[in-house]
């Protein structure tokens, strides 16, 4: 198989030139205007971080590409999806203040914000795929209303998958609530009935009859008729349905990985990773702890898979901070990830990916 090209730039600057110009230079280089962007609407996939957390990317490294979809005719829009725990990101409402505090808003990006899969996170596609653990994946409406899909990473490292780049963000980034559900747990929806107010709100939306009322007058979920749909959870304003057995970190990996493939099959795709500010672990904490490595520069591709392999690589080579979170581990393997997080394995959702044809390991490296 022939290698994937992956394109690079550091981060130095000078008088002449600044880091957006650069980042301009990187993406024209790597191919992005072969797109044909005329009158298509572009979802580029980011992450706006939890508000508290200061490591995600700034805003206006996202006009630049805003600016160069529509200099090519194209229609761009900013989206994430709801998630699925309890946060300032749970439901459109909440996710969009989060955003503009954090600095994302149409005057600084150039575009609008689009919630991948609406107030609650149950606008949802049902995209069929049959593949190992996923056999219709989730994903937000907007998103898979999208002709394009531009991805805007932020790689850092991450508790449950090792690290958070191109696959992650459009697995996991792009599935619903139910859709994160189905990713994370093994189990179906509980209830916290110190949190239920009673509201039926949880009942009215179940497709299936599973909810009903005890004598307290809280919710209780029949498992014999619940699917797991995980859409209660989504409903309820008090945050009063929670989730059950989360599934072991490879299966995870493995579905993620499937999730991706359902997102950008039969589309055109690109993607930017930015390895800086390399934080231990995911921007959806609402902290962000002193980065593991020094900041290594910016990446653009058209294969996800080789993307994530450069930034791997390209971290790996980097000494570790020291103070950091990872200096405090014990380095078992010369994988700063695997060693920050030595519970999950990440080379699981690389090497389901290839298998599932998404793209490729193998990577040439382009120095822009």
């Amino acid at each position: 198989m022939q290698k994937s090209k992956v394109y690079f730039t550091n981060l130095r600057t000078d008088q002449n030139t600044s880091l957006l110009m650069k980042l301009e230079n990187l993406i024209k280089k790597a191919g992005i205007e072969n797109i044909d962007f005329n009158g298509k609407f572009s979802a580029i996939k980011i992450h706006f971080g939890e508000p508290g957390n200061l490591a995600y990317l700034r805003p206006n490294y996202s006009k630049v590409v805003v600016d160069l979809i529509k200099k090519n005719g194209g229609k761009p829009f900013l989206t994430d999806c709801n998630t699925l725990y309890v946060g300032r990101r749970k439901n459109a409402l909440e996710h969009l203040d989060a955003a503009y505090e954090n600095g994302y808003n149409p005057f600084t990006t150039g575009c609008h914000i689009i919630i991948g899969d609406g107030l609650k996170g149950t606008d949802e596609v049902n995209v069929k795929i049959d593949k190992e653990y996923i056999k219709e994946a989730k994903i937000g409406q907007a998103i898979m209303d999208a002709d394009i899909i531009i991805s805007m990473n932020h790689f850092k490292g991450h508790e449950s998958t090792g690290f958070g780049g191109a696959l992650k963000n459009i697995g996991m980034g792009c599935g619903s609530r139910a859709g994160k559900m189905e990713m994370h747990c093994s189990g179906k929806p509980k209830i916290k009935e110190i949190k239920c107010v009673s509201c039926g709100a949880c009942k009215k939306v179940c497709a299936h009859d599973a909810i009903s009322f005890n004598e307290s007058k809280k919710a209780a979920i029949n498992h014999d008729k619940c699917v797991g749909c995980g859409r209660c959870i989504g409903n309820c304003n008090f945050d009063a349905v929670g989730t059950t057995t989360f599934e072991a970190n490879d299966i995870l990996n493995k579905k993620i990985a499937e999730y991706t493939y359902a997102v950008l099959k039969d589309r055109q795709h690109f993607h930017i990773s930015f390895v800086i500010d390399v934080s231990p672990n995911c921007d959806c904490h609402f902290e962000n702890d002193l980065a593991i490595i020094p900041d290594v520069g910016i990446f653009a591709s058209f294969d996800p898979v080789a993307l994530d392999m450069a930034c791997v690589d390209m971290a790996n080579k980097q000494s570790v901070i020291s103070g950091s979170y990872l200096d405090e581990k014990k380095h078992n393997t010369h994988d700063h990830f695997i060693n920050t997080h030595p519970e999950t394995n990440w080379e699981v959702c690389v090497d389901h990916s290839v298998s599932l044809g998404i793209g490729n390991k193998e990577y040439e490296l382009i120095e822009v």
